[in-house]
């Protein structure tokens, strides 16, 4: 079950110096992406600075972000772990936190992500993601994320679970301390999906990930493009074979782009 933390039992002002740095991987993100800096805007806290990566997106996304006085960072290589990388190294701030284009947080997602590492035994986290579209919530798509960051690893990795180890994924915001993410260079850039959980996996062998009792909400563009059967045959069949330890690149065939 995921812990449930006591906000309130943590000092108000414990650690000014937590500044958090948000960094958004775009590639034709223009539907979608408006809304999601709109919502940022009205932080509260705010995030210390908010980096959209672009990967040559041919649509109005650029001009979006540049419209909601977003700095916007050029990558001449397109690819999210590049993309993100990129925004790292650029990012000033003191925890980095990944969010996807078509993803809404909470207002008080700094804060709560400030708390969530004021543990020092926890070195990253992420949130329950509730997949929705304009027609429909997926509760049973949401439960499975839910239920995969933790029994994922008890499959496939059960000595890493017992140290801490919770796969958190592109969906579920993952962020962790600027420091730990250099230590372990970052993203691998060779790796076309399943980043986020690579990461995760050198991430463990500095502490513990959390998954927190809060809910972002992630869209369900490829559920709705795929269609519900497909979707999770695809879902299913790319987390069991990168269990097994095939590749991420091989399985990026099988992964759809859908915008």
């Amino acid at each position: 079950m995921a812990t449930i933390y006591d906000y309130n039992a943590f000092p108000i002002n414990f650690n000014p110096m937590n500044r958090v740095s948000i960094i958004i991987p775009t590639l034709n993100e223009a539907t979608c992406l408006e809304r999601t800096l709109r919502q940022l805007s009205i932080l509260n806290p705010a995030a210390w600075e908010v980096l959209v990566v672009d990967g040559g997106s041919q649509d109005e996304t650029v001009a979006i972000a540049l419209s909601c006085q977003t700095q916007v960072i050029y990558s001449n290589i397109p690819g999210r772990s590049v993309q993100m990388n990129l925004g790292a190294q650029t990012a000033t701030g003191d925890i980095l936190c990944f969010l996807h284009a078509d993803t809404l947080v909470p207002d008080d997602i700094v804060a709560v992500i400030q708390k969530t590492l004021f543990d020092s035994q926890i070195v990253a986290g992420g949130f329950i993601s509730l997949m929705s579209g304009s027609q429909q919530t997926r509760w049973g798509f949401s439960l499975h994320n839910y239920l995969k960051t933790y029994y994922a690893p008890l499959l496939f990795r059960p000595h890493l679970f017992i140290k801490g180890l919770r796969l958190i994924f592109g969906d579920q915001v993952i962020f962790c301390r600027r420091t730990d993410f250099l230590e372990c260079d970052g993203f691998d850039a060779e790796l076309p999906i399943m980043e986020e959980a690579d990461l995760c996996l050198k991430l463990v062998r500095l502490g513990k990930i959390k998954l927190v009792n809060r809910i972002v909400e992630s869209s369900d563009r490829r559920v709705a493009s795929w269609g519900e059967f497909k979707a999770i045959f695809i879902y299913l069949a790319i987390g069991f074979l990168w269990g097994f330890g095939v590749s991420g690149r091989y399985l990026k065939q099988f992964y759809e782009e859908v915008r």
